[in-house]
């Protein structure tokens, strides 16, 4: 089996995981129970990711880490639009 091949596998799934999140936060308009430390290390990592992939020229590695990295960055901009408010 090709290896970027495992790669797009394996970065679809990790895309995903974050999707139901995205949805949830976006529709309920509420984001308290997600950690700003949480979002804000996920993006850090996405961004290394990234420019690892680049640096090894791995295009599933740059393209999946990509599209997680702005998963990730919606999640964090509903945490600052919806999360910070207290009740």
């Amino acid at each position: 089996m090709n290896t970027e091949l495992i790669g797009f596998v394996a970065g679809i799934l990790v895309a995903v995981a974050l999707l139901p999140q995205v949805i949830k936060s976006w529709k309920t308009k509420s984001t308290h129970d997600i950690s700003l430390g949480w979002s804000v290390t996920s993006l850090a990592g996405q961004l290394i990711w990234i420019m690892y992939g680049w640096m090894i020229s791995s295009p599933s590695l740059i393209i999946m880490s990509s599209i997680t990295f702005l998963m990730a960055c919606s999640v964090l901009y509903l945490k600052f639009r919806y999360g910070m408010k207290r009740k």
